[in-house]
């Protein structure tokens, strides 16, 4: 138990004090193999019950812990709560960790905040957001969003529904490779796209004989259709770039971090696409040389990620009402400027991996009443999804896990 209990703090701390992702932070930290399956376990359950682990400790403690000690707790808190540990085996694995780290100061105070844990009672808040909040573990406002636009019953069954699964694309022959492989598999809507539980990655994926693209995204790509030349603003890692250069004779994609526009390159040079043009830019700026130059754009754009919360926990990490309408500004302007570059009669496609209402309808409907030369398009898809007054909106409980929404806007003048 002390050796997961090390390797996790390990992971959690690149993920909570240096801002890691957590796919990223599992990648770069050398952990053994044997103990990877219960390490991730509890990397991923923390992140996923982080509000509720956050409350306990905030119950148990008259002031915050610092960070390290914040972990630790909530690592063990996990371990009881939701892997049924028993308390005297997380808690001394615990108190040990801490003396192993350096922190031999705080092992008494760990010690008796966890045998406290195991005695306290937490009455369950009256508020209901606040209750919702602890039930899910979705921030209040997007709990407050939710039961906004969806009611409480319909809120819930959103909250509740499981995550996408880990979803295989393939470029050509699939279910061929899948049924040779021995592989389960189960179909999705679209051709060569399927949902692989279970699935552990093989060389075949350096050869690109496949990739991992979540359902969702397949969506947006479905949505953007095909012509002739593409505009990708916001594009990396660069999935919807590669699977619409299948549909398109020219994909530009830009992205605003030199160090992302590598992996595009990569992705690219992997799936065999050789028509992807790659930029570095930031999508607020406007380029003369593009203006009017593509007769589609999409704008998949940086959102809070709460419709892929369960599959990206650390997505809600600081997320906050201030953040999203930071964000909210952010989603506006690059919509704003990069629809300068869809030629007439083109299709501008606005895209997020959220339910928030403001990031969403707000921001198109916002774009709309400002720009008459754009007009609302009818969506269709092949997944399940409901229809909003500016676009389409794709939720977890009837859309395999996946959380998006799109708006399509041609160019009419």
């Amino acid at each position: 138990m002390l050796i997961t209990f090390y390797d996790s703090y390990r992971i959690l701390q690149k993920v909570y004090g240096e801002g890691a992702y957590l796919k990223q932070a599992m990648t770069e930290t050398d952990i053994d193999e044997s103990n990877r399956s219960a390490v991730t376990k509890i990397c991923y359950g923390v992140l996923e019950r982080d509000i509720f682990l956050s409350d306990r400790i905030s119950r148990l403690c008259s002031k915050n812990p610092k960070l390290p000690v914040r972990i630790l707790l909530k690592i063990a808190i996990y371990n009881i709560t939701f892997l049924g540990k028993a308390v005297y085996a997380v808690t001394d694995a615990t108190v040990e960790l801490c003396n192993k780290l350096g922190k031999k100061g705080v092992s008494g105070f760990v010690n008796a905040v966890l045998r406290g844990y195991a005695a306290a009672e937490f009455p369950q808040p009256a508020d209901t957001v606040k209750s919702l909040s602890l039930k899910y573990d979705y921030p209040c406002f997007a709990v407050r969003d939710l039961l906004s636009n969806y009611g409480a019953e319909r809120a819930e069954s959103i909250m509740a529904a499981e995550g996408e699964k880990t979803c295989l694309r393939f470029p050509q022959n699939g279910r061929e490779y899948l049924k040779n492989k021995n592989i389960e598999y189960i179909n999705t809507p679209y051709e060569n796209v399927f949902f692989v539980p279970r699935f552990r990655r093989n060389a075949d994926y350096d050869k690109g004989i496949y990739t991992f693209q979540s359902i969702g995204s397949v969506a947006v790509a479905e949505a953007v259709g095909c012509g002739r030349n593409l505009f990708d603003a916001c594009a990396a890692p660069g999935g919807k770039s590669v699977l619409l250069s299948m549909t398109f004779e020219n994909v530009v994609s830009q992205e605003i971090h030199p160090h992302r526009v590598q992996l595009i390159r990569e992705y690219a040079a992997r799936m065999g696409r050789d028509n992807i043009t790659v930029v570095n830019g930031d999508a607020t700026v406007f380029i003369k040389e593009y203006e009017n130059a593509f007769d589609a754009v999409l704008c998949d754009v940086p959102c809070s990620g709460m419709g892929v919360l369960k599959t990206n926990p650390d997505i809600k990490l600081n997320k906050t009402e201030e953040t999203v309408e930071k964000l909210n500004q952010i989603q506006f302007e690059i919509l704003q400027n990069c629809s300068r570059y869809v030629s007439a009669g083109g299709l501008l496609v606005y895209s997020t991996c959220s339910f928030l209402s403001s990031e969403n309808d707000g921001v198109a409907g916002r774009f709309l009443t400002r720009n008459k030369a754009f007009t609302s398009e009818i969506i269709s898809l092949k997944i399940p999804y409901e229809t909003t007054d500016f676009g389409v909106q794709i939720l977890p409980d009837i859309s395999f896990g996946a959380g998006f929404y799109i708006s399509a806007m041609r160019r009419v003048k």
